[in-house]
C-alpha cells in the first residue's frame, strides 16, 4: 500500500503577479480573526450558555421546544451546549488554551447526552461527534507537550463512544444506510422514539460518517462504529447509476432506490464525495481512492462546465436538472486542490468570488447569470475554506485579498451586538436571529489559517485532516494497527484499478510556469460575471418606438437579442449537447412592462417549440456496409432541415468516406480529388452546418456526415436534434447531411483507420443487412426507435424553454422525446395549461426532455463500454434506466 498522501504538503507554491501582502498587514488581520471569534464565542457564553446556539438579534440562547420550530434545521438541536462542543479544537488552533481548558470541563461537567430528543443523525456526527474527537485530538496533543490537559484522562473520547453507540440503532437497516433521525434516549424502534418511520434520506447524510466513526473505532479500539460506516459507503456505490457513475440527491433507505436522481456537488450529495477522498487521506485505504476518482472524473465530464457546476440528472448526465447552484458548492474547490486539479478549482473559485463582491455574501442559491435565487446567508464557510486551500496551494496573495474581502464583509453587514446574525437577504442587508455553530467551528479555523504564519500555529496542521465540520482528526490513525477495525470487503467486480490512481500530486510549478497563468484563468470569468451580474442601473422605460423581440426573429449569435433577453428577465444556458436553454426570472427584469415583455417571448417561444415538434424529422440511419462489417453497424444519426429528403428515396446515397481538409469544413475544401464522389467526414463547429453543406458540395461530396466535437457525447445519454439552416434559402444545397455524436461519430473514425476504405449507406432507416435475422439477433443489438412525446414539466420556479444550438449557427427549438409510456394530453394542450397555470413571477415550460435510454445501437465488438457487463447486467442496466425515466417525468427539471 502506498503511504498516505496529503496532498497539500506535496503542492509546491506559486506565487501570482501583483503586490504581496506585507507580513504586518497578515498580521493585523490574523489579529482581526481572533478579535472576531472572541465577539462571537464570548457572546456566546455570556448569553446562550448552556443552549445550543446563540440568537445575536435577541441576545439569548436557542433551546429546542422553547422557540418556534424551524423545521429541519432544528433536528441539529440536541440540548448538548452545541456550539461549545463543535468550538473545541477552534480554541487550541487558535492559542486559546486557557479557555480551551475551561471548555472542556464545562463540556464535562454540563453536557448531557441521554436527553429524550430526535436529533438528525448527520449534524449530531459531524458537529457533536466530530467537536469530541476533535476535542480529544487536541487534549491529547497537549497532554503530551507536557504542559497543559495533565489531568485529562481521555473523558471526552468515552464521551465520544456513548453518542456514537447513541447514534448506531439508527444504522439497522437492511441496506445499512442510516435513518435520518434518531431518539437520544430511545433509539429508533418504538412509539417513545418518535423516529424510525422515515424511508428516505440524502446521500451526503448516509456517506459522510467514515471520518468520525473510523476515527472512534481506532481511537477505542472498537471496530463497530467503523464497519457500519463502511457498510453505508459501499452500499452507495453499489447503486450508483453505472453509465454515469453519478449518485443521486436522495435514496431510499430500504430499497436503495433513488428518489431524487438530480446530481451535483452542492447540498445533498456535498461531502460524500468529500469523505471518500479524505477517507483515503485519513486511513490509507486504496479503494476509497479509487471510487473517487471515479465519481471525479464523471463530475468533471458531466456536472463541471468551467466555472459553473450545474446539477445533471444521473440517467441522462448531458441534461441539467436546475438552471440555478447552492452556495455549498463553494467547498469544491478545496476538494479539488486536495485532488491536485488546480485549474477547474481556480477558475470556480474567481467565480464565486466575483458573485461574493456583488452581493457582499454568496447567497444560498444562485442562477447560472449568477442573480439571487435564495437569497438567505447563514454565515457559512465553505467559500472561505476553498480560499485557504487554493492561497496553500499556490501561494497567490490574491487569495488575501479574497480573504480580506470575506472579514470585511463580515464585519460590515453581519456583526452585531451580540455576535455575528447570519443574514436573511443579501439584497437588502436585512439580518435572521441565528447564528450556527459551524461558523465557530470552521469559519475562523479557515480565516486564521489563511493569515497565520507557521510560528503562529501551536501544533503542524499537515499532521491532520479536515472532516466537512473543519475538525481536526490526526493522520496517525493510519497507523493503527489493522487487528482493531474490520478489513472493508472488496467484491470481486472492484478489484484496484491502477488507471483509477494518480500516484503522484502535481507540482503547481510545472502545471503553471507562467506565475500570470491563474491570473489569467480569472480574468475571462471576472468579465463573465460583470457582464451577467452588473449593478442594477436605472430603468429607462422604453419609448423608442422599438418592439419586443419576437421569439421567430430570436438569433443566439446575436448580442443586441442577448441584451433584450437579459433586460426581460430571460437567461441563455449553454448546454453541455449543444442546445441552449432559455430561462425567465420574472423578478429580475428590468421593469414590470419587460418581465411582461419576458412572458410574452417565452410563450412564443413555446408556441414555435410546439409548431416545429409537428414538423420534426426522425432520426436518419448510417449504415457501414463494406467488410467486414456487412450493414450489422449502423449508427443512429440527427437529420438536417435542408438538403436531400432520405426519407423520399427508395435507396438512400450510399458511398465511401472521406475526411474532409479542413475538418471543420467551413472554407474550401483542399482536398477536394478525395472528397469528390465521396461521403465527406466534417467536425461540428466554427460556422453553420449549411456552409458546410455546400462547401462539400461544391468539391463534388455526394453527402456528409457532422461529427460532434463535444468528448464523450452520445445518442444514449443526449437527445438527437435538427440541424437548422442559416437564415437564407437553402434550396441550393442538394446533398445529404446527417449529424453524429461523438461517440457514434468514433466508432465510423476508427473503422476508417483500421480499414481505409469504408463505404456507408446514408437512409432514413437501416436497410437489409444481408444475414440471416436470428445471426443478427446474435452478434450484435438491434435497433429500436422510441416514440417521441412532449411532455413539459411543471414542478419548478421557472420559465424555461430548451432549444438547439449550434457554435454560430441559428437557433431552433428541440425536439423532446420522453418515455415509451406517452401522455393522453396533446403537445397544444400540454403547453396551454402551463402558461395558463403561470404568472408573471415564476412559471416554468420545459420543452426538451431526452430520448429513452431504450434505444440501442449496433456497435462493433472493440467498443468496451458494456463489454464487460453480463447480459443480465446489462438488461438489469436497461431496466433501472426505463424506471428512472418513468419517475423522470415528476421530477423537477
Amino acid at each position: 500500500m502506498p503511504p498516505v498522501l496529503f496532498l497539500l504538503m506535496l503542492l509546491g507554491a506559486l506565487y501570482g503577479l501583483g503586490q504581496a501582502m506585507s507580513w504586518e498587514e497578515k498580521r493585523r488581520l490574523r489579529n482581526q480573526v481572533v478579535e472576531m471569534f472572541d465577539h462571537a464565542y464570548q457572546n456566546y457564553m455570556d448569553h446562550a450558555y448552556p443552549a445550543d446556539e446563540l440568537m445575536p438579534l435577541t441576545c439569548r440562547g436557542r433551546v429546542r421546544g422553547l422557540e418556534p420550530s424551524r423545521g429541519d434545521i432544528d433536528d441539529a438541536l440536541g440540548k448538548f451546549s452545541l456550539t461549545l462542543i463543535d468550538t473545541l479544537d477552534t480554541l487550541v488552533l487558535l492559542n486559546k488554551t486557557t479557555e480551551f481548558e475551561a471548555a472542556v470541563r464545562r463540556v464535562l461537567s454540563d453536557v448531557r447526552l441521554d436527553n429524550d430528543i430526535v436529533v438528525s443523525v448527520f449534524e449530531t456526527n459531524i458537529r457533536v461527534l466530530g467537536g469530541l474527537l476533535g476535542g480529544h485530538s487536541m487534549a491529547v496533543m497537549l497532554r503530551e507537550g507536557g504542559q497543559h490537559m495533565q489531568w485529562y484522562q481521555d473523558e471526552l473520547l468515552h464521551m465520544a463512544k456513548d453518542l456514537g453507540l447513541r447514534l448506531l440503532p439508527a444504522f439497522n437497516t437492511s441496506s445499512g444506510l442510516p435513518y435520518p433521525r434518531v431518539n437520544l434516549k430511545y433509539g429508533v424502534r418504538g412509539p417513545e422514539t418518535r423516529t424510525g418511520t422515515e424511508t428516505d434520506t440524502c446521500t451526503a447524510c448516509a456517506g459522510t460518517i467514515i471520518l468520525e466513526f473510523a476515527a472512534l473505532s481506532r481511537f477505542t479500539g472498537d471496530p463497530v462504529f467503523e464497519a457500519h460506516a463502511r457498510r453505508a459507503l459501499d452500499f452507495l456505490w453499489e447503486k450508483r447509476q453505472r453509465n454515469s457513475n453519478l449518485v443521486g440527491t436522495t435514496i431510499n433507505i430500504h430499497s436503495g432506490e433513488w428518489v431524487r436522481r438530480d446530481s451535483g456537488v452542492g447540498a445533498g450529495i456535498d461531502s460524500y464525495y468529500e469523505y471518500l477522498l479524505k477517507a483515503y487521506i485519513l486511513l490509507g485505504d486504496d479503494q476509497f481512492l479509487q471510487r473517487f476518482n471515479i465519481h471525479y472524473a464523471s463530475i468533471m465530464k458531466y456536472i463541471s462546465q468551467p466555472p459553473l457546476l450545474l446539477d445533471v440528472h444521473i440517467h441522462k448526465p448531458l441534461l441539467p436538472a436546475r438552471t440555478w447552484m447552492d452556495s455549498l458548492l463553494a467547498f469544491f474547490p478545496g476538494l479539488q486542490v486536495l485532488k491536485g486539479d488546480i485549474r477547474p478549482a481556480v477558475e470556480t473559485h474567481e467565480m464565486l468570488y466575483q458573485v461574493t463582491k456583488k452581493h457582499n455574501f454568496l447567497p444560498e442559491a444562485f442562477t447560472t447569470d449568477f442573480r439571487v435565487h435564495w437569497a438567505q446567508h447563514p454565515l457559512r464557510p465553505e467559500f472561505a475554506e476553498s480560499t485557504y486551500f487554493l492561497y496553500k496551494a499556490t501561494g497567490d496573495p490574491y487569495y488575501l485579498e479574497a480573504g480580506r474581502t470575506i472579514l470585511d464583509n463580515l464585519n460590515r453587514f453581519a456583526r452585531v451586538p451580540c455576535g455575528f446574525a447570519a443574514m436573511k437577504d443579501v439584497r437588502t442587508g436585512s439580518h435572521e436571529d441565528r447564528m450556527d455553530s459551524f461558523f465557530l467551528a470552521e469559519m475562523f479555523k479557515y480565516l486564521f489559517l489563511l493569515f497565520a504564519e507557521v510560528e503562529d500555529l501551536p501544533f503542524d496542521i499537515e499532521d491532520y485532516v479536515f472532516t466537512t465540520e473543519a475538525h481536526l482528526l490526526p493522520l496517525s490513525l493510519s497507523m493503527v494497527p489493522s487487528s482493531s477495525y474490520v478489513q472493508p470487503n472488496r467484491t470481486s467486480e472492484e478489484e484496484l484499478d491502477d488507471s483509477n490512481f494518480d500516484w503522484t500530486c502535481p507540482n503547481t510549478r510545472l502545471l503553471f510556469p507562467d506565475p500570470a497563468f491563474p491570473r489569467n484563468l480569472r480574468e475571462p470569468i471576472r468579465s463573465a460575471v460583470d457582464k451577467s451580474c452588473p449593478r442594477p442601473a436605472p430603468y429607462r422605460e422604453p419609448g423608442m418606438g422599438r418592439p419586443p423581440l419576437r421569439a421567430q426573429d430570436f438569433m443566439a449569435n446575436s448580442p443586441e437579442h442577448l441584451e433584450l433577453l437579459r433586460r426581460m428577465g430571460v437567461s441563455l444556458i449553454h448546454l453541455k449537447d449543444g442546445r441552449v436553454q432559455l430561462v425567465q426570472h420574472a423578478t429580475q427584469a428590468v421593469s414590470a412592462v419587460a418581465a411582461e415583455d419576458g412572458v410574452r417571448f417565452m410563450q412564443e417561444m413555446m408556441e414555435l417549440s410546439s409548431q416545429q415538434q409537428k414538423e420534426q424529422l426522425p432520426p436518419r440511419a448510417i449504415q457501414i456496409v463494406s467488410h467486414p462489417f456487412f450493414g450489422r453497424v449502423v449508427l443512429t444519426a440527427g437529420p438536417a432541415q435542408f438538403g436531400t429528403d432520405l426519407s423520399k428515396s427508395s435507396t438512400g446515397v450510399r458511398g465511401f468516406v472521406s475526411v474532409a481538409e479542413p475538418y471543420s469544413g467551413c472554407t474550401e475544401i483542399t482536398n477536394a480529388e478525395y472528397v469528390q464522389g465521396q461521403i465527406a467526414l466534417l467536425q461540428r463547429g466554427q460556422c453553420m452546418f449549411a456552409e458546410k453543406a455546400r462547401n462539400i458540395q461544391k468539391a463534388g461530396a455526394i453527402g456528409g456526415i457532422v461529427i460532434d466535437d463535444n468528448e464523450g457525447s452520445s445518442s444514449d445519454t443526449a437527445p438527437l436534434f435538427q440541424m437548422a439552416g442559416d437564415g437564407r434559402s437553402t434550396d441550393d444545397i442538394t446533398l445529404p447531411l446527417l449529424f453524429l455524436f461523438h461517440k457514434e461519430g468514433n466508432i465510423l473514425l476508427e473503422a476508417l483507420k483500421e480499414y481505409r476504405e469504408v463505404e456507408v449507406l446514408l437512409s432514413d432507416k437501416a436497410r437489409d443487412r444481408g444475414v440471416d435475422v436470428h445471426e443478427t439477433e446474435e452478434d450484435c443489438l438491434t435497433e429500436a426507435t422510441t416514440p417521441t412525446s412532449f411532455e413539459p414539466t411543471g414542478q419548478s420556479q421557472t420559465s424555461t424553454v430548451e432549444v438547439d444550438k449550434f457554435v454560430s449557427e441559428e437557433v431552433t427549438p428541440s425536439q423532446e422525446e420522453g418515455s415509451p409510456l406517452g401522455e393522453a394530453n396533446s403537445p397544444a394542450e400540454q403547453v396551454s395549461a402551463l402558461v395558463k397555470e403561470g404568472s408573471l413571477t415564476e412559471t416554468e415550460a420545459d420543452l426538451a426532455q431526452p430520448k429513452e435510454d431504450s434505444d440501442k445501437r449496433e456497435e462493433p465488438e472493440s467498443d468496451t463500454d458494456s463489454s464487460n457487463q453480463s447480459v443480465d447486467e446489462l438488461l438489469a442496466d436497461w431496466r433501472e434506466d426505463l424506471e428512472a425515466f418513468q419517475q423522470m417525468e415528476k421530477d423537477e427539471l
